[in-house]
This record gives structure tokens, C-alpha cells and sequence, in this order.
């Protein structure tokens, strides 16, 4: 017989370090099983983004350090390039341009919500060491799990068809016509791979090189804004006062193009797999706390700049072209001289605009200065999203499938995936006639954001379990 002290000692959770370890702690600390997936031998070392682990600088005698807020900086700024996307410029100008100021505070509380979905999903990584896939991976069953990683799939190619075609616009922009659409996306294909492997440089050389990106974005749009000097008064009471006065249909599509453009489900995967990237002991409570409130702090300052970013957007066109007609930008290109006035038919209807044709509206009222510039911004914008969108493909796929496959493989996996659509788009498509497109894959986006919240329930309970030990 056992004495009952013995049956206690049996029924305690081990410790480490002095800290009790929670049953999630040691589900989280269980290795990924072996794959079945061949193509890979079992000894070859597993390539991801956060193969080399960042260290973290010992402070005990502060409550807050810059030292290691710096070290924590970079995987929030990586998620923030999703809602800095070329779907998510083009769903910002439609708004302007359709709605005037009168959907930014939808853009607010998009972005808000965006801030505590990121949070949970940052949180989820540093306590459990897994990436959401991986925890899907090992909480459903084989059907429901495949069904959520399609649904995943069809997500990411969904945005990542918005970036590629964004950047291609753009070369079609600053090369005046002279790269189409079909070549610009080849082009966007072949750099993607080569800024891929900027990581192999440094962990930090790659993050600096993304903070680069959004500064580029950051400088560009708000050259637009200073420019255009959008009405403060009525920015504020957009952005800050719920109302809609006169809207309709098309209004309420845009606003729920916005959530869906700001919202990305795949960033949710992406944000998850960044954070383990950083040296932490998930064994160490302290640790794990602190990790969690400098992450919650980098994403706060990453979403913010990414939120400006969004603001010089929606009121640069709400400024200048609410209520725009066709005839009014048909006269103003011809006479600045500008080669893209048949793109605006002589009728009094409201104008359309899209990417492409933001800027060279943009080129026709401002200058062609103006009109570079946009391409610049979008540019970097698509760019950097169609590098941080392969990374979410390459987790997504790792953890649903358990993929061990070798790095380039795994790339141009996710990379075929996505871009197989994108190419028949780019020669199928004229680029003056792509914003239906981009206002459906929007809504998408949208329909994504709902699926995955349902899907989600049961992940959450296991992931606050192990909030409320950490």
C-alpha cells in the first residue's frame, strides 16, 4: 500500500528550475513527430526562418528595457507588411475614392481587432513553442485538418495573387508600358527568390531589409499626403466617429473589403511560426511573460505605423477624387499631356479607380512625380508582402503536412502554388481591368477571417490554458 504522501508526489506536476510545469507546458515541449512525408533524409537539418535564435539580454533590475525591446523588434514589423499589402492599398484608395472619409474608422477598428488576433497568435508561440499549424496539426483529426489547410491554401493565394500583381503593375507603371503585366510577374517571381535567401546573411540583416521596405512605403505615401493636404477635420471625424451618411451597396462592399484586406488569415500562421525566433526558455515564467509583453509591444508600434501607412492612402484619394467624374480626369490628363487618357470615358459617371489607375490619376492632378512615386510605394509594398507571404505558405504546408522536404523545395512549392493563378491572371487580364478582381479577393479575405475564428475555438482553450500558467 501507498502512503498518501507517496500518492501525492505521484499526482504533482514535475518542475524545472523550480518553476511547476502545466500540462501544456509539456505538450508544448513535445517534438514534431517524425515525417512520412520521403524526399528528405531523416538527418538532414530542417531549414525555417528561425533557425537561428536571436538572444535576449539579461536585465533583472529593470521593468522595461529598450535593450530588450530591440532584440524582441522585428517579427511584429514582418507581420505588419500583410496589412501594408497591394490589396490592402487598392481596397485604401477605393475607399477614399468611393466613401470619402467615411469608412476610416471601419479601417481603425479593423486594424485594432487585426492587433488582438496577433496577439493571441504571437502568444500561442511563445508559450507553447509551436506555430499555429502545428498546433492544428496536432489537435484535429486527418479530414477536418486537410479541409482547414485547403481553406488556408486558398487564402494565401488569394493575397498572394494581389502582390504579385501589384508589383507588376508597378513595373508596368515606371517602365511606362514598356514591361507588361505577364512579364512584371516574372520578374516579381525570380527576385523572390533571390531576397529569400537574404536570411542566410543574418536573421537581422533580413528584418532590417523589411524595415527598409516599409520606410519606403512610409515616405511615399506620405509624400502623396503632403501634397494632396487632406482636410483634417473631416480625417478625424471618420476616423473617429461611426457613421455612413448616404451610403450604399458599394459602400458596404468596400467596408467589407477593408476588414478582409487588413484581417489576413495566413498572417495569424506567419505571426505565430516569427516569434520563435527569439532565445527564450519557455521553462523560465518569467521569460515567457516578458517575451509576451515586448511582442505585444513591437506588434502595437508595427500595426500603428501600418495604420498611418493606410491613412496617407484613404485620404489622399478622398481628398481628391471623391465624387470625381470620368469627363473631370479626362480633361485634367489631357491637359497635362498625360498617354492614359482613354482610360476615362467622356460620361458623367463616378470614377473607377484601381491601382493602376491611382496612379496615373495621381500623375494626371499632380504631376508625373506624383505618378513614380505611387509605383515606387507599391512596389515595396508588394515586394515585401510576397516575401513574407511565401514564409506563411512554407509554415502553413510544414506544419498541416509535417513537410521535412529541403528548403528550396519547400519554396518552390509554395511559391508554385500561388503563382501558377497569378501568371494565367497576368495573361489573360488587361492591367486597366483588374479591380474586380482585386474588390472579390478581398471579400475573400473577408469569408477567411470568419472560418478562421470558428475554426480556431478549440486551439484557443488548449492556448489559455497555457496563457494562464505562463
Amino acid at each position: 500500500m501507498k502512503t498518501a504522501r507517496e500518492a501525492d508526489l505521484e499526482e504533482e506536476p514535475p518542475q524545472e528550475n523550480g518553476v511547476i510545469q502545466s500540462t501544456q507546458d509539456q505538450h508544448s515541449s513535445i517534438s514534431p513527430p517524425t515525417s512520412t512525408v520521403s524526399g528528405a533524409p531523416d538527418d538532414e537539418p530542417f531549414s525555417t526562418y528561425f533557425e537561428e535564435k536571436v538572444p535576449i539580454p539579461v536585465d533583472v533590475t529593470q521593468m522595461f528595457s529598450f535593450r530588450k525591446l530591440w532584440a524582441f523588434t522585428g517579427p511584429g514589423f514582418l507581420m505588419s507588411i500583410a496589412y501594408l499589402d497591394p490589396g490592402n492599398i487598392e481596397s485604401d484608395l477605393q475607399s477614399g475614392a468611393k466613401a470619402g472619409f467615411k469608412l476610416l474608422w471601419v479601417l481603425l477598428g479593423a486594424t485594432i481587432i487585426g492587433l488582438l488576433l496577433q496577439r493571441l497568435a504571437a502568444r500561442l508561440g511563445v508559450v507553447t513553442g509551436m506555430h499555429l499549424a502545428e498546433v492544428c496539426n496536432r489537435q484535429y483529426p486527418t479530414v477536418p485538418r486537410i479541409i482547414l489547410w485547403l481553406m488556408v491554401e486558398l487564402a494565401i493565394i488569394g493575397s498572394d495573387m494581389q502582390e504579385v500583381i501589384g508589383c507588376a503593375i508597378a513595373f508596368n507603371l515606371l517602365s511606362v508600358g514598356r514591361i507588361p503585366l505577364w512579364g512584371g510577374v516574372l520578374i516579381t517571381i525570380i527576385d523572390t527568390f533571390v531576397f529569400l535567401f537574404l536570411d542566410k546573411y543574418g536573421l537581422r540583416k533580413l528584418e532590417a531589409f523589411f524595415g527598409f521596405l516599409i520606410t519606403i512605403m512610409a515616405v511615399s505615401f506620405g509624400y502623396e499626403y503632403v501634397m494632396v493636404r487632406p482636410d483634417q477635420g473631416e480625417l478625424l471625424k471618420g476616423m473617429f466617429l461611426p457613421y455612413c451618411e448616404g451610403c450604399g451597396p458599394a459602400q458596404m462592399e468596400q467596408a467589407v473589403g477593408i476588414v478582409g484586406a487588413v484581417i489576413m488569415p495566413h498572417n495569424i500562421y506567419l505571426h505565430s511560426a516569427l516569434v520563435k525566433s527569439r532565445s527564450i526558455d519557455r521553462g523560465n515564467k518569467k521569460e515567457v511573460k516578458e517575451a509576451n509583453k515586448y511582442y505585444f509591444i513591437e506588434s502595437t508600434i508595427a500595426l500603428f505605423i501600418s495604420f498611418l501607412i493606410n491613412v496617407f492612402v484613404v485620404a489622399v484619394f478622398a481628398e481628391a477624387f471623391y465624387e470625381r467624374t470620368n469627363i473631370e480626369v479626362n480633361a485634367m490628363c489631357n491637359a497635362s499631356d498625360s498617354p492614359h487618357t482613354d482610360l476615362f470615358p467622356l460620361d458623367n459617371s463616378r470614377l473607377q479607380v484601381d491601382i493602376y489607375k491611382g496612379g496615373v490619376v495621381l500623375g494626371c492632378f499632380f504631376g508625373p512625380v506624383a505618378l513614380y512615386i505611387w509605383a515606387i510605394g507599391i512596389l515595396a509594398a508588394g515586394q515585401s508582402s510576397t516575401m513574407t507571404g511565401t514564409y506563411s505558405g512554407q509554415f502553413v504546408m510544414e506544419g498541416f503536412l509535417n513537410l521535412r522536404w529541403s528548403r528550396f523545395a519547400r519554396v518552390l512549392l509554395t511559391r508554385s502554388i500561388a503563382i501558377f493563378p497569378t501568371l494565367l491572371v497576368a495573361i489573360f487580364q488587361d492591367v486597366q481591368h483588374l479591380t474586380g478582381m482585386n474588390d472579390f479577393l478581398n471579400v475573400l479575405q473577408s469569408m477567411q477571417v470568419g472560418e478562421r475564428a470558428s475554426g480556431r475555438s478549440g486551439d484557443m482553450e488548449d492556448k489559455e490554458r497555457g496563457d494562464r500558467e505562463a
